[in-house]
């Protein structure tokens, strides 16, 4: 129910944090993994580590996701499950943010998995089956004040809706669209929000399991939606928050 062997994955934002997580529990698992990200000096000893493939990819950039797609279809003939994970995340005021930030923040979170998920829908349609799962984040179900990320936020959001609408549209055609959406978890992202025992004792102290997430947690949602497990898990976002959310 859970085998993967042998599927074709490829995982941007691979570098580090959850994206380096991903990648290792799908080549565990017996995936052939393909790791994406800017830094490729990281994405080779990655690559390395688990006997996958390292392609440089900057997700910003139109041309390099095109190639990064291209790629993977010429190496290994198809592309059984994709996994949007890069992603950034600025802290400031939403009135202070400039329009070149948010623009930014939306081309990486948002528009780069909408492109990602058309090219490698492309692949997977003719043949009538294929994965996709985004990361998206509680920040996209709920507002993150007092943490002030308002384009986060959005983008976060947006990936919640295109998850289901994406889900809609292809869910007959033989590819399923889920979303996973991480709560506080550990990572660079999360570093230099909770760098002090302040913030981190707010996260503690309003998290209902009373602690940050380990990234071995989610490990379970991944498996689930990447496998024939949730065969019938179409256009969900799975929350694993420890609490937050339904506080």
């Amino acid at each position: 129910m859970f085998d993967i062997r042998d599927r074709v994955a490829v995982v941007t934002g691979a570098s580090s944090g959850l994206g380096d997580r991903f990648s290792r529990v799908l080549a565990a698992s017996g995936a052939k993994v393909v790791v994406a990200a800017r830094r490729l000096d990281r994405l080779e000893a990655l690559a390395t580590d688990i006997g996958g493939t390292a392609i440089r990819c900057d997700v910003a950039n139109a041309e390099d996701r095109e190639s990064l797609i291209a790629q993977v279809v010429e190496q290994y003939g198809r592309i059984d499950i994709l996994v949007n994970n890069a992603g950034i995340s600025p802290h400031a005021r939403a009135e202070d943010e400039s329009l070149e930030e948010i623009e930014q923040v939306m081309e990486v979170n948002t528009i780069a998995p909408f492109h990602l998920a058309q090219l490698a829908a492309r692949d997977m349609l003719p043949r009538g089956s294929g994965v996709i799962v985004n990361i998206a984040s509680m920040l996209g179900l709920i507002a993150a004040t007092p943490i002030r990320q308002a384009s986060y936020c959005a983008s976060k959001g947006a990936v919640v809706n295109l998850t289901r609408e994406l889900a809609a549209q292809w869910a007959r055609k033989g590819i399923r669209v889920n979303a996973i959406a991480p709560g506080w978890f550990p990572s660079e992202m999360t570093e230099s929000m909770f760098g002090d025992k302040k913030s981190e004792a707010y996260v503690e102290s309003n998290t209902p399991i009373g602690r940050f997430g380990n990234i071995n947690e989610l490990d379970g949602a991944l498996l689930y939606l990447v496998s024939d497990a949730s065969s019938y898990c179409i256009g969900q976002t799975l929350v694993v928050d420890g609490g937050w959310t339904i506080r």
